[in-house]
């Protein structure tokens, strides 16, 4: 997956300020998006 370089830079230091990796928090975020998308079907 490519992100944009803005996105990217923004996650990765929301990543390093909560001690995660970037892929852990990537992965947090589109999980709770799935939980949202499947609760308004």
């Amino acid at each position: 997956m490519c992100l944009d370089k803005q996105v990217e830079r923004y996650l990765a230091a929301r990543a390093d300020a909560n001690g995660v990796e970037l892929s852990g928090l990537v992965n947090e975020l589109l999980r709770k998006d799935i939980e949202l998308i499947e609760a308004g079907r």
